[in-house]
């Protein structure tokens, strides 16, 4: 039997709701929507964690923030199991090792200390940040076309001495075929074509800069949008008090920047800045449907599995933010798009209901494609689901983690719990997201809600002890050394789905805790 190739498409800070098939008013997305009708769309799914590099971690890892410890933008290589060098595994690893072609390519954003996290898994590993060696061959190609002085999926050109994310918009200097991800596609291309003639199935991840900032889409996405575009939801109203203090601190901050390019108020940087963030989205939906008109014309759309996906949302200017930070407190940037297609199981254009997490995608291709089950993912098969059985439950709860501070998606309930420590007060919110989708009215404090509160919290502490991989609570012996080795993973941790000390396993309560 043939065996399923994986085309894994990942955007940085995508805002689930800004798509066609989502019903956004402004929002241009013809091959997404292409994708979604032909496939299953998520709607309530959610990230790991609101910046890059942690969910990009879980991503591949399909493990959570507190298990593979990641929260920040860069550092050592992940590892696991007490005092182990080993590398965490990925799944493009776990499905070289099972034959495939694998590949990374585009903003990758991994750890890279001493080396990149996901190299040697790949049989091409291509990482496009400005800041790492391997963009030099992009830069090389700029320069031998005539753009040597035209990147600027990172910052703007003209303005390098401002930072490398810089928050301004304008049409790039670049046409698309030039532009990062034209190169990207490029690249993705040549291999899934390498693969097919050598008879490999394979298995990529191909990830764009944008939507990120800086916003500088190909100008015909930009022209696809006004000058006097409708601003984002909030993006002009008075603070809400309800809101917790950072949140505030970063709309005040927001309303006094200027912007790089004229005019500079904060009211037409903020114009800007939307138009360009909708055209970005443009601009890497046509990316995407290259990919897809390729898979169509060279046959291999029959046995592809196409995933799109988001590493996290942003503001872009909802609620007065134009960037992502902070962003555990909003839908806007914990819920991600999620499409799948899956040949011969999705049914076209079928919209599950059901919660979804970043974790969940590494299991998932595994099943998908026959492959033993990775032993240290903690994400949730969503096989299930893409058979089309709305009725199954994959998850109860999603949520979206950053050190002190924790996001809950429980029902129609978003909560977030801050550490009192962050605040010295009880800080925290609470919306009913079915009946107030912009989130405009916290019950944290609503006495008629406290018990929604305390629900929310527990649940929230059952979670994060259900899932946490403990490291040292049972030795790591060989298996012919001892009864109680079932209880730990290959990676030394204590096994969530066959813990010893529960009851319904194998040996009853063990009583030496």
């Amino acid at each position: 039997m043939q065996k399923r190739n994986v085309l894994y498409v990942m955007t940085d800070q995508h805002k689930a709701d800004c798509t066609g098939y989502e019903g956004h008013p402004d929002a241009k997305t013809p091959h997404l929507d292409r994708l979604a009708a032909t496939g299953t769309a998520f709607r309530h799914s959610y990230t790991a964690n609101p910046i890059c590099t942690p969910t990009r971690v879980s991503i591949l890892s399909g493990q959570y923030c507190h298990n593979h410890g990641y929260f920040g933008l860069g550092g050592p290589t992940p590892g696991y199991g007490p005092g182990h060098p080993a590398k965490l595994p990925t799944f493009l690893g776990h499905f070289r090792s099972h034959g495939y072609r694998t590949a990374a390519l585009g903003k990758l954003h991994l750890p890279d200390e001493p080396v990149d996290w996901g190299r040697e898994d790949c049989d091409l590993y291509m990482p496009l940040q400005w800041r790492q060696s391997d963009g030099q061959s992009y830069l090389t190609y700029l320069k031998q076309h005539g753009y040597a002085d035209d990147h600027d999926a990172e910052y703007l050109a003209e303005h390098r001495d401002q930072g490398n994310c810089a928050i301004d918009a304008r049409p790039s200097n670049l046409p698309f075929e030039h532009s990062v991800e034209g190169y990207t596609n490029r690249h993705a291309i040549d291999f899934i074509d390498r693969a097919a003639r050598d008879g490999k199935p394979f298995c990529m991840e191909v990830s764009y800069f944008r939507p990120h900032q800086v916003y500088t889409p190909d100008q015909r996405f930009w022209d696809l949008y006004d000058d006097d575009i409708d601003l984002p939801p909030g993006a002009l109203d008075d603070l809400n008090p309800d809101r917790p203090p950072h949140f505030r601190k970063t709309v005040e901050s927001t309303r006094q920047t200027r912007g790089l390019l004229q005019p500079d108020d904060p009211e037409s940087r903020m114009r800007r800045v939307w138009r360009g963030y909708l055209a970005s989205i443009s601009h890497c939906d046509h990316a995407v449907g290259e990919l897809l008109d390729h898979l169509d014309k060279t046959g291999l759309a029959d046995n592809t599995i196409v995933v799109y996906h988001s590493d996290h949302g942003a503001y872009s200017g909802t609620f007065g933010i134009n960037e992502k930070a902070p962003g555990i407190c909003s839908e806007a940037v914990c819920r991600v798009p999620m499409l799948w297609r899956v040949p011969g199981m999705t049914q076209p254009g079928h919209v599950s209901p059901a919660l979804t997490h970043t974790v969940d995608l590494a299991p998932t291709f595994a099943c998908l494609c026959g492959l033993p089950a990775m032993q240290t993912v903690d994400g949730e098969d969503l096989t299930p689901l893409l058979r089309g059985d709305d009725d199954a439950t994959v998850r109860d709860v999603a949520v979206t983690e950053h050190p002190w501070s924790k996001s809950l998606r429980w029902k129609q309930w978003r909560f977030v719990h801050y550490q009192p420590e962050m605040f010295d007060a009880d800080v925290g919110e609470l919306y009913d997201i079915d009946s107030d989708p912009l989130e405009t009215t916290n019950l944290y404090h609503d006495p008629a809600s406290q018990d929604v509160v305390n629900e929310c919290r527990r649940r929230l502490l059952e979670w994060l002890i259900a899932t946490t991989r403990i490291v040292t609570s049972l030795p790591v012996v060989p298996p012919e050394s001892g009864p109680f080795t079932h209880a730990t993973a290959p990676d030394g941790r204590l096994r969530r789905d066959n813990n010893p000390h529960a009851a319904h396993a194998s040996g009853g309560t063990l009583n030496y805790l």
